[in-house]
């Protein structure tokens, strides 16, 4: 209640220098709607977004790898049928013969069919299925903690350049009165100078001024539109209608003071993010170790056979080659377990393990940093707090001493070099207020960043 009892004053002073804005108040954009615009419409969003499902298809691709394999397989072949004994290795295009050995190569025709059905099920790998569930699943969670933290750092720009944007109407205003001021000046001068009673060079001095002030409004009006325009390109709004809120200053003072933001980094998206990365390691580490495990395997084929030569190995009529003669089956139970692999395995376990702890070491490194950024964002609002609370003094004084000088100089009594840095302090301390306003609010902002509370702030503007 002391800080708040101190501080009145500054908030009213804020509130009163809205009145310099030329904006008009329902014309404003607030911050929350801006963020809200650019997280439906940043394309940088739309992208993550769309890669996002594409991990999740990926997933739900991974969760039918229990299937079995079956194949269906038909064929009728013309040719002829010579062997002879010995075995080989198929390469996949050897066709092969069956039948009887011949004395004589025999140039006759014959036709003959093959349907062949197999099962080839991997029934029990030791969870390695729920393993590569669970990784795909993990991969899941790191592209959607990406997502978060894409838009929490995009949120984060947006609200910066709102600020920005805040502080560069500010300081439009005051330029603006700082050229009235320079013009009032010249006039001043202008007469004075035709009643003989200054030189006519103050003249030239106060145009060059009222020239050095209309320079800078074009560089701040600059500035102003390039920030326009990059929130524009984020936020799918017109440059022209994002127009700072002018009370947000005095809005966040009290904000601050009335509702202390409570630490909650543990769900951070920073923190989220590489959270993620870390869990996602580890269960890749558990695929890779199931992979070295044995497998069980359900094999079965059916299978039938037709061909026109007779069981005497003699040729007959083509048309006897159609149709299905013999049927077989098999069913059996297989393990396979791939020797050789044992080392290629481990090696590729030690690198993952090697990945898992380079993501925890990162986790560790990110935590360390978000403490000291949070420490560091208190700092800041404390000095700004305070550097608010001793603006005035020098805005007050300011004004006085301007009041002073150009009345000495409008009799005489001091140069125009004088009154130029009397109008230069002024313009310096209504410059540094706006300046001051502008930090409190990124102070802040940056304190709920840092805590993962932007949208109690946000919803706190609304």
């Amino acid at each position: 209640m002391i800080i708040l009892k101190k501080l009145s004053g500054v908030i009213g002073l804020v509130l009163l220098t809205q009145v310099l804005s030329a904006q008009v108040q329902d014309q404003t954009l607030s911050v929350a709607d801006l963020v809200s615009s650019v997280t439906l419409k940043a394309p940088s969003l739309i992208a993550d977004s769309a890669a996002v499902s594409i991990r999740q298809s990926l997933a739900r691709e991974t969760k039918y790898n229990w299937l079995p394999s079956i194949k269906v397989n038909y064929q009728a072949d013309l040719g002829t049928n010579n062997n002879v004994p010995g075995a080989y290795f198929g390469f996949g295009i050897v066709p092969s013969n069956t039948g009887g050995v011949r004395a004589a190569n025999d140039p006759s025709n014959a036709i003959s069919n093959l349907g062949v059905a197999t099962l080839d099920w991997e029934i029990y790998n030791f969870g390695l299925f729920k393993a590569q569930n669970k990784a795909a699943a993990a991969d899941v969670n790191v592209e959607q903690q990406q997502f978060r933290l894409t838009k929490y750092q995009l949120q984060t720009s947006a609200i910066e350049g709102y600020l920005q944007l805040f502080q560069y109407q500010n300081l439009v205003v005051i330029q603006q009165e700082n050229i009235t001021r320079n013009q009032q000046i010249r006039s001043s001068i202008q007469a004075l100078a035709k009643s003989g009673i200054i030189a006519g060079v103050d003249t030239s001095i106060a145009e060059a001024e009222l020239s050095k002030s209309r320079l800078t409004l074009l560089e701040l009006n600059n500035k102003y539109t390039q920030l326009q325009l990059q929130l524009a390109a984020i936020s799918g709004i017109d440059a022209g209608k994002i127009i700072a809120d002018s009370t947000i200053s005095a809005r966040l003072i009290s904000l601050s003071l009335q509702m202390p933001i409570q630490e909650n980094t543990s769900a951070h998206p920073l923190l989220s993010y590489y959270q993620s990365r870390y869990e996602n390691s580890l269960e890749k580490e558990k695929v890779i170790r199931k992979s070295n495990l044995p497998k069980l395997m359900l094999e079965g084929a059916v299978w039938g056979r037709g061909s026109s030569i007779n069981q005497d190995s003699e040729f007959g009529a083509l048309n006897n080659g159609w149709g299905l003669s013999r049927t077989n089956y098999l069913v059996g139970l297989g393990i396979s377990f791939n020797i050789t692999d044992i080392k290629r395995q481990q090696l590729r376990l030690n690198t993952q393990r090697s990945t898992s702890s380079y993501e925890q070491s990162r986790l560790t490194e990110q935590a360390v940093n978000l403490d000291i950024q949070i420490k560091q964002a208190d700092a800041e609002l404390q000095t700004a707090i305070a550097r608010l609370k001793e603006i005035p003094h020098q805005l007050s004084a300011s004004r006085a001493a301007y009041r002073q000088k150009f009345s000495l100089y409008k009799n005489g009594l001091i140069n125009i070099i004088e009154l130029n840095i009397a109008l230069n302090l002024l313009y310096r301390a209504e410059a540094d207020f706006a300046i001051a306003k502008y930090t409190l609010c990124r102070a802040v902002f940056q304190k709920a960043i840092t805590r993962n509370q932007v949208g109690l702030v946000l919803n706190s503007l609304k």
